[in-house]
């Protein structure tokens, strides 16, 4: 069932970096940019990622929080997430439910059978737990539109 704007964001129970569970509620009281990667330490999760944090302070001043999600294991999450100083929470949805909840599984990724992973993806939920705004490639190499992002939180 594919997920559109104005539906409730489902909600989740993921480990963060240092194995804390963390859910989609804790969250709420600002919107959230709840962005799904494709892989911990792939190049354009990396740039992908990089620019989120570099842009921390002017989305937290729209009045937002940032959570990103990947496939990846917290271990691997938290390599990622050390090694490129994120001042967000990095999630690990290791059994891919949270990833199929929002509808944005992405099967076989290169070709290998049974690897699957998030197709790149950026959700924001509103303070009432509604999608207001929903961007999903199919193509794991395309950046989600940042502006267009920073615009919708204005």
């Amino acid at each position: 069932m594919s997920l559109n704007v104005g539906d409730v964001a489902p909600d989740f129970e993921l480990p963060d970096t240092e194995l804390k569970l963390r859910t989609l509620e804790e969250f709420k009281d600002k919107k959230i940019v709840l962005s799904f990667i494709v892989a911990a330490s792939s190049p354009v999760c990396e740039t992908e990622l990089c620019t989120f944090r570099d842009s921390w302070q002017e989305i937290a001043d729209l009045g937002a929080n940032i959570v990103a999600i990947s496939n990846d294991g917290p271990f691997a999450n938290k390599a990622f997430a050390e090694k490129h100083n994120f001042n967000f929470p990095l999630l690990g949805d290791y059994n891919s439910k949270t990833i199929q909840d929002y509808d944005i599984l992405m099967k076989d990724l290169l070709h290998i059978k049974d690897y699957n992973a998030a197709k790149r993806s950026v959700f924001i939920i509103n303070e009432d737990g509604k999608i207001g705004y929903k961007w999903v490639s199919e193509d794991p190499l395309k950046e989600p539109n940042y502006e267009e992002i920073k615009n919708f939180l204005k």
